[in-house]
């Protein structure tokens, strides 16, 4: 039975695509968000939207990646590569970050599903904790992200 992971991944499509109990998915937080606006900084010392587009997509690519059987990366900061800089603020470079989220969330989304149940208390490589844990914590890591995406776009208007 893969009952449990068909839940999590359920949660996983909810927080990044809609339908989720909490109010707006990050894609209806970024419907309609220029390049210009998710490059801006409304809130000083504050991350971009674009800065936590990227990082969002760092931390569910890794946890992708760790279901295979790769390490989690560090946690040491910029050191780590989980902040990256946005290095071209063009129309397309913003979309394809948003793409990109949008894309790692769903393969995240499907390994999740054929992960299987007995497998969520195994340990994650390179961590201290099980797959469970790592599985919902992006769920909360995103949605912790996207209502400071939602604050951002309510400071820029």
């Amino acid at each position: 039975m893969n009952t449990e992971c068909l839940r999590i991944a359920d949660q996983t499509r909810r927080a990044f695509e809609g339908k989720a109990w909490h109010g707006p998915s990050l894609k209806e937080l970024l419907d309609g968000v220029t390049p210009e606006q998710a490059n801006a900084r409304p809130i000083a010392g504050a991350n971009s939207i674009w800065d936590l587009v990227l990082h969002i997509e760092f931390w569910t690519r890794a946890a992708l990646q760790a279901a295979n059987g790769v390490a989690m990366p560090k946690m040491a900061g910029t050191a780590s590569g989980d902040w990256e800089p946005v290095k071209d603020a063009s129309t397309v470079a913003w979309s394809e970050a948003k793409n990109k989220m949008f894309q790692t969330c769903g393969q995240l989304g499907r390994a999740i599903e054929q992960f299987g149940d007995s497998r969520l208390t195994e340990t994650v490589p390179g961590r201290q904790y099980d797959f469970y844990y790592l599985f919902h914590g992006i769920v909360q890591h995103s949605l912790y992200h996207g209502g400071q995406i939602a604050l951002l776009k309510r400071a820029l208007s």
